[in-house]
């Protein structure tokens, strides 16, 4: 008996150590958190899908090299080394390997101080990004300098783990041919299929900002997967441009055991507007709980277009930007880098709660953020 129960017992160690030896390696190989040494930063770094920019201060020469150091996923590896110095007068160029060594990311990491960014977006420009099944579009903006200067965000990573698209033309989010001038985005209100009703998240609407899009959280918190806003160092007066928009036919909602139902008389609304906020240590970024939250102490104005309606023909407008009662723009806070600025467009405006209308189609061209004259 004492032989058989040693027996058993060394099966069972042997199983164990089986079970460890066998543990999967870590596949993921992302950036998750950046430092500077000596408090050189302005604010928190903004990191993307494929992009980390470091906002530091603006006594911080670029003339000298800097070497941040980067919190990656468990297992993972940067070349060049984290920590190493180099000079970021332009963007460098990072690889993370995962732990298994399978997969790899490239990110451009890039320093910038009291720099602006484009105050007018064409969308003539698009990446493709590689995707489960397929493709889609990331739309991006080009600086005078010839550089990329602005990547636009959307939910299309998130879109991909539901299966139901392969071109980019059958994500929510993409780039049009028939624009006032050129090209334009095209933002869709899709069905999730059955991934997304099983998850109680019927729809994706098509989506796109100014911000950083938090891919990992977009399951388990939609809400704060959106992170909205860049630095912005002018002072905005107007926001105009051109869209079209088309309902789709029955506008829905998720009940409470999670069925997609109708509602009788209710037509779905897109969303297109800018907003202007502070950025402090409590909050870094506005997200889908806040963005235009009516008791949120950081926003400082916003661009609304007050008659939003649909329309097949292009649909031009021009919406002065409006001081919150009892805000306005500190100069001082304005060129140290205090604030940050968000343009966001939805083709269903309530699509972040999986509220709306399937097959809902914004189209958005020639958006331009008028600015004061810096005369103060």
């Amino acid at each position: 008996m004492k032989i058989l129960n040693l027996a058993v017992a060394l099966g069972i160690f042997l199983s164990l150590v089986s079970c460890i030896n066998d543990e999967p390696l870590n596949a993921e190989c992302d950036i998750t958190a950046v430092t500077l040494d000596g408090n050189l930063l302005n604010r928190e770094p903004i990191i993307g899908n494929n992009k980390v920019t470091l906002i530091v201060k603006n006594d911080v020469s670029l003339l000298e090299p800097l070497a941040p150091k980067f919190t990656l996923t468990p297992g993972a590896t940067i070349t060049p080394p984290s920590g190493t110095p180099l000079n970021f007068l332009f963007p460098q160029t990072y690889t993370v390997t995962s732990e298994d060594g399978e997969w790899s990311k490239t990110y451009t990491v890039e320093v910038q101080k009291n720099n602006t960014i484009n105050l007018d977006y064409g969308f003539e420009n698009v990446h493709q990004i590689s995707a489960m099944g397929g493709s889609y579009d990331e739309f991006y903006e080009v600086g005078s300098n010839g550089l990329v200067s602005l990547v636009w965000s959307s939910a299309n990573s998130a879109f991909a783990l539901s299966f139901q698209a392969s071109t980019p033309n059958t994500y929510p989010t993409y780039q049009g041919d028939n624009g006032v001038k050129g090209n334009c985005v095209v933002l869709t209100t899709r069905s999730t299929g059955k991934w997304g009703a099983n998850l109680n998240k019927p729809i994706a609407a098509g989506n796109l900002f100014i911000g950083t899009f938090d891919g990992k959280n977009a399951v388990s918190n939609p809400l704060g997967a959106t992170h909205f806003g860049t630095p912005f160092y002018n002072e905005p007066s107007a926001f105009s441009g051109y869209y079209k928009y088309t309902p789709g036919e029955t506008y829905c909602e998720t009940d409470a055991n999670g069925n997609f139902v109708p509602v009788s008389g209710k037509t779905d609304m897109f969303n297109l507007y800018l907003v202007m906020y502070e950025v402090t240590e409590s909050m870094q970024w506005l997200d889908g709980t806040n963005v235009l939250s009516k008791d949120n102490p950081n926003i400082i104005g916003t661009a609304e277009i007050p008659d939003r309606h649909a329309s097949d023909e292009w649909v031009s407008f021009n919406v002065p930007f409006i001081c919150r009662e009892g805000k306005s723009i500190d100069h001082f806070k304005l060129k140290s880098g205090a604030y940050n600025m968000a343009v966001v467009m939805s083709s269903s405006q309530d699509g972040d709660y999986f509220c709306g209308a399937i097959g809902s189609t914004l189209m958005v061209d020639e958006l331009l953020i008028t600015c004061a004259l810096d005369d103060k």
